[in-house]
């Protein structure tokens, strides 16, 4: 026994006098879902990253690397292209370095403060096309940085596997590489989003952020502005009020050079034939004026998306005879100019507002909440207003998801769990779950008050209503700060998050319209049960996503009757014994019908290989 003691005091004595190895740098593959904070990654080991994307679709990964216990200086990436079929490369191919924002408190109780990754500082920037600043950049030791990579599938690519290599070099001859491979399937995504969209846009927040002033010309901001549409219609996103409101009515001639190509879908973005879905009337409240939008808009064929707010969140933004008298003044002097109110069915039911109404966008809170009055799913108290041709329900989201006055927060967001968030300290699913609740609710589109709210201090604050990045969704790209000579708008990570939802939602439009609506809802409701209930796991929406994705396959695939993504839906049945697309009778293949939870485990097995908002809401800022 004495020997066996002191035989382990010598093994514990030789253990204590081994050298200890520095841990070296680190390069791995990561899906978007993942937020890559400096201080509390831990270094992953995977060299490759899948994806899966329709022609005319985005898909997005990061490749994250760590510094080790000595750092790395002088990092540069280079994704020169994706090989396959064809090969994707130019603007196609984007490589951006991410920034961080320092937050000092949680805007929810349970997140970490410290830095967050948001802006994406672009390599080659997707508007001017000018080189940026985004490398070289260093690595500290003991500390995690990251790429976002942006592939943008061409809508004239074949279908097939497409494989590119990211090659990340620091000085000293450190060299790693992750593979992506990218499985293109046989769909063709709209250029221009199905779901409508109304993100609001401060022009003389892009005045102060890049000019330095409050009053910008007209000639001095419109391309800026421009620039920042463009943006936008890349991320599935249409700014409705980007122009300025003096002199009004604007020199229609002008305004048509400026918008018309963005109003057509002629502007030269990236996703074809791009164009905005809404435009907002942002001229006095006069007749006059009104009767002169409207015309001009009908003239043009823009009328459609076209839209004039009566009113904003009565009645605390607005009193509810405002909202009558704007209302009843828009139906006189310009019929067929859509009104919109931020409102709930109670206020427009119990007001007498729904006449005057065409669309109605409620807070996400009050169309499936948990106050008093909104318990649960909403949706049957829309049914009278929506019986009226030209109406529509449209969503948004706001502090309330997280608590608008300072230190309140929402009980609904616990770990793991919680309301939509565009905020930067939250989770990415949060950021990507909007779009799946306008789904499930029949939402036509979806309303954001801004995204340019703390433009001039982006960089460094963005706190604002009780949360980091409310109403802030890009940064100025102003040439001191990004490098090149051209002033652009930055997206940030969660634009980006925003539109892989804006994408989702096009996968779940898809698979309804070609006859499994029940699937796709299925889908969506066991990934987010109740709209404070989405959860904080990424990989599940790519999960669901992918399920989405095979199961449009097994629709279409062999049946050329099968409407396509992007096509019209398909008649309603006739009474001749046809049955109702979407039923039994009508589809077939594994997860067919009501009650399929999985497309078979088949499914299953391709998903896991593939995978690897007090009540009152701020008012809106106005230029």
């Amino acid at each position: 026994m004495l020997g066996i003691r002191q035989c382990g005091l010598a093994l514990l004595s030789l253990s204590v006098g081994w050298p200890v190895f520095a841990a070296g740098p680190g390069v791995w593959g990561e899906g978007m879902m993942v937020k890559v904070r400096p201080d509390d990654t831990v270094p992953g080991s995977s060299t490759e990253v899948r994806l899966t994307a329709a022609r005319d679709e985005f898909a997005s990964f990061q490749v994250a690397l760590h510094g080790g216990d000595i750092g790395l200086e002088g990092v540069r990436a280079r994704l020169p292209a994706l090989e396959g079929p064809v090969v994707i490369t130019g603007p196609d191919v984007t490589l951006y370095r991410q920034a961080y924002l320092t937050t000092r408190q949680a805007s929810v109780p349970g997140q970490p403060a410290g830095r967050w990754p948001d802006g994406l500082v672009p390599d080659t920037d997707e508007v001017a096309r000018e080189t940026r600043n985004a490398f070289p950049f260093d690595v500290p030791a003991n500390e995690a940085r990251a790429l976002w990579v942006d592939v943008h599938v061409p809508r004239n690519a074949p279908p097939g596997e497409y494989t590119g290599t990211v090659t990340v070099e620091a000085e000293g001859g450190f060299q790693r590489q992750v593979t992506a491979r990218l499985t293109v399937v046989d769909a063709v995504m709209p250029g221009t989003s199905s779901l409508s969209s109304a993100f609001l846009l401060s022009p003389v927040q892009v005045c102060r952020a890049h000019m330095g002033r409050n009053n910008c010309s007209s000639a001095e901001l419109q391309p800026l502005l421009t620039r920042y549409q463009q943006l936008a219609l890349e991320h599935r996103l249409t700014l409705p009020s980007i122009f300025l409101r003096a002199p009004w009515p604007p020199p229609w001639s002008d305004f048509d050079a400026a918008w018309g190509p963005y109003l057509d879908g002629t502007a030269p973005t990236r996703l074809s034939g791009a164009r905005m879905t809404s435009l907002e009337y942002e001229g006095p409240f006069l007749a006059e004026d009104l009767r002169d939008f409207t015309e001009h808009l009908r003239q043009r064929g823009w009328l459609d998306q076209a839209f004039v707010q009566i009113g904003d969140e009565p009645p605390f933004g607005s009193t509810f005879e405002e909202v009558h008298a704007s209302g009843e003044l828009v139906r006189r002097s310009a019929p067929g100019l859509r009104t919109m109110l931020t409102t709930n069915s109670i206020h427009l039911r119990n007001n007498g507002l729904e006449p005057l109404v065409d669309v109605v966008v409620p807070l996400v809170n009050h169309l499936d909440g948990t106050e008093p009055g909104f318990v649960g799913d909403q949706g049957a108290t829309y049914t009278q207003f929506l019986s009226r041709p030209g109406t529509e329900l449209w969503m948004y989201q706001s502090c309330m998801s997280h608590g608008c006055a300072p230190g309140s927060s929402m009980p609904e967001n616990l770990p793991g769990a919680g309301w939509p968030s565009y905020l930067v300290d939250r989770p990415a699913a949060k950021a990507r779950a909007m779009e799946w609740l306008t789904f499930l609710h029949g939402g036509k589109g979806e309303l954001y008050y801004e995204t340019a709210g703390m433009l001039p201090t982006a960089w460094l604050d963005q706190y604002h209503f009780n949360g980091h990045g409310d109403g802030t969704l890009f940064y100025p790209g102003t040439p001191a700060v990004i490098g090149g000579r051209t002033d652009v708008p930055v997206a940030s990570m969660r634009l980006k998050l925003i539109r892989q939802g804006m994408q989702d939602y096009e996968w779940l439009k898809a698979v309804s319209d070609a006859g499994d609506p029940d699937f796709a809802r299925q889908v969506a409701r066991e990934l987010i049960p109740t709209a404070w209930q989405v959860p904080d796991d990424g990989a599940a929406f790519d999960a669901a996503r992918l399920k989405l994705v095979q199961r449009y396959q097994e629709l279409t695939e062999g049946n050329p009757l099968a409407p396509r993504m992007g096509a019209a839906p398909a008649p309603p049945p006739t009474q001749d014994g046809q049955v109702t697309p979407g039923t039994n009778a009508t589809v077939g293949g594994c997860g067919a019908g009501p009650g399929a939870s999985v497309a078979g485990a088949g499914g299953l097995l391709w998903a896991v290989w593939l995978l690897r908002r007090s009540r009152r809401s701020r008012p809106r800022l106005r230029a």
